[in-house]
């Protein structure tokens, strides 16, 4: 049985996630993992406005815009 998943934009502040997939063209899967954010990686929000989120991995942070983070789908962990 699979784990509902919603967009990175709609979870709350604080939530614990894993990135279940990544819903776009080449160019933009290419450019999230190339930030180091994958299929299976576990991320944290720490902030968000207005569907933009401020996410962690152990010490890093990212800023993601609404667009992205509306085609980013996770599950929360």
């Amino acid at each position: 049985m699979t784990k509902p998943t919603l967009p990175l934009s709609m979870a709350q502040t604080g939530s614990r996630l894993r990135i279940a997939a990544i819903a776009g063209g080449h160019s933009l899967v290419r450019k999230i993992t190339e930030m180091g954010l994958k299929t299976g990686t576990e991320i944290e929000i720490r902030q968000q406005e207005r569907g933009s989120v401020v996410v962690c991995r152990g010490q890093t942070r990212f800023a993601i815009g609404v667009g992205m983070a509306h085609r980013i789908m996770v599950e929360i962990i």
